[in-house]
């Protein structure tokens, strides 16, 4: 990638809505969304100070292919217009190729995870409990092990800053109805099988993902924000995937490796801003992992 990096946009032609840790929203009219991918990346829910050069393109062109190869599934909110069309002629340069114009939904308050293998926070808490998210699990499984059917484990969506915490279906229910929750619970788990089921034929292991969704105007329920990009995603390489060990991943476990081990006055980091400084190496690494991923996904 060798793309000079957006750290974030600044549009001077529509109303800022909300500056997340990766995108900013612009409205559009009162039913419209504008959302640009920068190149900012965040772990353990702090944004870093430096960005991945060609991230937030890489981000947009991964969602763009899976909004069109799981439409069949459930509705998305992209409206098909081009970004390009509802900026001013000075600020198409930072919306080309890294937004998404968006129907304007409202958001449902959790994140939509589905775990197919056991890794991260799962996995932890499968050693201590022997269930990941109120989910009992069988006894004996391994660090990487493929669960027997995937498993919809829920998570709060924290604000920027803040830690998603993983929750129960019946928490989930609580936040949004317990009929929705169980839609949700479907869906999700179809959007995975299908997506992971393409992904090995690639050559790549989705070992968990989250998905967003929102409700039209109607109380349809659409699949929003991105999808199964390596922000969103654990994706490992099928040749390296083996049980009791962490693969080598394309994602950004790679990051979390190297902040984990990253030293601030002496101390281990403790996860809180601001982030140490990421060094030119673990920027390029971080951004070819990125690279590969879109490549084996897509095919571009």
């Amino acid at each position: 990638m060798t793309e000079s990096a957006l750290f974030e946009s600044r549009l001077h032609s529509l109303p800022l809505i909300a500056r997340g840790k990766v995108r900013e929203n612009y409205a559009v009219g009162s039913d419209r969304l504008l959302m640009v991918a920068s190149d900012r990346i965040s772990a353990f829910d702090v944004v870093m100070g430096e960005p991945i050069p060609g991230k937030g393109a890489l981000l947009t062109r991964m969602a763009l292919f899976w909004f069109d190869r799981l439409a069949h599934i459930v509705p998305h909110h992209l409206t098909g217009q081009n970004p390009e069309s509802v900026v001013a002629a000075d600020e198409v340069d930072q919306v080309r190729g890294r937004a998404m114009l968006v129907k304007r939904l409202q958001p449902l308050p959790i994140e939509a995870v589905v775990r197919g293998h056991l890794a991260g926070s799962g996995w932890k808490e499968y050693m201590q409990t022997g269930s990941v998210c109120g989910v009992a699990l069988p006894p004996g499984l391994q660090l990487a092990s493929r669960l027997p059917t995937p498993i919809f484990t829920p998570a709060t969506k924290a604000e920027a800053g803040a830690h998603d915490e993983n929750i129960s279906f019946a928490q989930a229910a609580d936040l949004i109805g317990a009929e929705r929750a169980a839609q949700v619970r479907e869906v999700a788990i179809r959007l995975y099988i299908e997506a992971s089921s393409y992904a090995l034929q690639r050559g790549i292991v989705i070992a968990d993902t989250k998905f967003e969704f929102g409700l039209d105007a109607q109380g349809t329920l659409t699949l929003m924000d991105e999808v199964l990009t390596p922000d969103s995603s654990r994706f490992w390489p099928l040749a390296s995937w083996a049980e009791g060990q962490n693969p080598p991943s394309f994602d950004k476990q790679y990051l979390r490796d190297w902040l984990e081990a990253a030293q601030v006055a002496g101390q281990p980091w403790n996860k809180r801003a601001p982030a140490p400084a990421l060094p030119a190496e673990v920027i390029a690494a971080t951004a070819e992992r990125y690279r590969r991923a879109a490549e084996l996904l897509t095919g571009c």
